[in-house]
């Protein structure tokens, strides 16, 4: 039982790799191993040469002043920091919400037996996770300081030690994050700002790094005596690749214990978890009048409450909307010196400054996709709308009020920000107004009939039409393309001749007369093609 049900955990975890959702059948074995070889070049290539390189400039500095074992504790700790961040979500989802729970729980399975198969899954993706950062870290340390049999066994052991004590982590963190969902409402936006929180901090952690590293090198002496007096774990959890006995017992004792004590947690409560409806709210009747809205407020709702429901729609075709408004008080708290330091970089040509507010706008706006995978996300249930008693023209205009709407007003909110700071000539500030409002249009244009032509609708989870559909991909590449042909054509071909105003207005003419081309197609073609769907 424990075999099939092992096997099952593995199927489904790589279910993109071996079953085609877009033609509903099994891939060929030779697509199977293209789709393995493109991961591991992914994976193991970027991101393990990333890890590498950290490895290489860590490594031989560390080891010159003999501090073997704060390289590995360095590298150890990114290990299970990115171990746990990685896989932390899979186990909510992976050991509490999968859809068959209710299923394999009725059957005569062994909770134990289901709990190991679930706990597999989450060490797999704990182990990748991890394994990119510090298998990189123990074959630097083995070409650096030589191939020895300690050096064999401590990196083996540590490897090994990260995995199970990423495992632990995610177990205990999936198991607080499943206690607190149950009580929360509004969980997809909560969802949304705590991704945005991590992207935010990632970056601050990305582009402090440099500066970091190099002064961990420069006094690498003095934080090694400090974290010896003051951190001794994580002296002993370094010492462990070294090859250090004494350590390597220990660890693994505190390792072993802290697995137990999950162990112990999740056995006691899984099913309490597994089982739950959540929290139920009891509600008294109050009679009140119903507000009845027209259609176009009722589509315009129907398409609001879908993109709110749904934290991979709202982050993956929605985050210039997040964005945009921390633009818009980045400019009112920086925005001063920014646009001095600028008007004396491009002192000659002047109205480099507007063009370049231009592009950025452009790029943020590129961010909002809202209309490209909409078609695509209703699905097996897309007969219901056709089925309405409503123009199909109408659900197209509700589509595409909901990305001018989250676009549109962002935009204007940072044009407004960047008028305060930066005083604009009236003729640059309203063509400045005119081409981000039509490249807005334009965008959310061209998103639908892309969505209308190359839709999606076999699905069987939502990250396929979001993240894979090809109407959101050309959408999201001709957009950025977009931004630098916008770019480029101003510094590179003779666009400065025409001015400021003389190139904007072509940019912006060409958005109106590509977006009433492409209205008059979703007019007729395009609303005929939808209702053959």
């Amino acid at each position: 039982m424990l075999k099939l049900l092992l096997k099952k955990q593995f199927l489904e975890i790589f279910q993109v790799y071996f079953y085609d959702a877009k033609k509903n059948r099994a891939r060929s074995k030779a697509s199977t191993a293209m789709f393995f070889l493109l991961f591991i070049l992914l994976v193991f290539g970027l991101l393990g040469g990333i890890f590498t390189f950290l490895s290489a400039n860590l490594c031989a500095p560390l080891l010159a002043v003999g501090m073997d074992w704060l390289y590995f504790a360095l590298m150890g700790l990114i290990a299970v920091l990115l171990g746990a961040f990685g896989s932390v979500f899979n186990t909510y989802a992976g050991l509490y919400l999968p859809k068959d729970n209710d299923l394999l729980l009725s059957m005569p399975i062994p909770v134990s037996a289901l709990v190991t198969a679930r706990l597999s899954g989450v060490y797999l993706m704990g182990l990748l996770y991890s394994a990119v950062v510090i298998l990189p870290a123990v074959i630097v340390y083995w070409i650096t300081a030589g191939i020895t049999l300690s050096a064999v066994l401590g990196g083996l052991l540590i490897t090994f030690f990260i995995s199970v004590f990423v495992l632990t982590i995610s177990c205990v963190l999936g198991w607080i994050v499943a206690k607190i969902s149950r009580k929360l409402k509004h969980k997809s936006l909560i969802t949304v700002l705590i991704s945005l929180a991590v992207i935010g901090v990632y970056y601050f952690v990305y582009f402090k790094a440099q500066s970091m590293i190099g002064d961990l090198l420069e006094n690498a002496t003095v934080y090694g005596a400090q974290i010896k007096g003051s951190a001794y774990p994580v002296y002993l959890f370094g010492s462990v690749g070294v090859g250090d006995v004494r350590a390597t017992v220990i660890v693994c004792a505190v390792v072993a214990a802290l697995f137990l004590l999950m162990w112990l947690l999740l056995s006691r409560s899984f099913l309490q978890i597994a089982t739950s409806a959540g929290k139920s709210v009891r509600r008294e009747y109050r009679e009140a009048r119903g507000r009845q809205r027209g259609i176009d407020a009722a589509l315009l709702g129907r398409e609001f409450s879908r993109f709110t429901a749904s934290p991979t729609y709202m982050l993956n075709c929605g985050l210039g909307t997040f964005l945009m408004p921390l633009c818009a008080i980045a400019v009112l708290w920086k925005g001063r010196e920014l646009f001095s330091m600028l008007d004396a970089m491009f002192a000659e040509t002047a109205v480099s400054v507007p063009l370049l507010l231009c592009v950025v706008l452009c790029g943020l706006a590129s961010m909002n996709l809202m209309t490209a995978p909409s078609v695509s996300l209703e699905g097996k249930s897309l007969w219901l709308l056709q089925s309405l008693p409503v123009e199909a023209w109408r659900i197209f205009r509700a589509k595409i009020r909901i990305q001018l709407l989250l676009t549109g007003l962002p935009l204007f909110l940072c044009i407004v920000c960047t008028a305060a700071v930066y005083p604009l000539p009236p003729v640059q500030l309203l063509l400045l107004l005119l081409f981000a409002g039509s490249y807005a249009l334009l965008t959310a244009l061209f998103g639908l009939f892309l969505g209308v032509r190359m839709p999606i609708l076999t699905w069987t989870n939502e990250i396929v039409p979001i993240k894979q559909g090809g109407a959101v991909m050309i959408t999201l590449l001709g957009g950025f393309g977009y931004t630098i042909l916008l770019l480029l054509g101003f510094i590179l071909l003779p666009g400065w001749t025409l001015g400021f105003c003389g190139y904007i207005g072509c940019f912006a003419g060409a958005n109106l007369l590509l977006s009433v081309l492409i209205c008059l197609w979703l007019r007729k073609k395009g609303v005929a093609r939808f209702s053959a769907l």
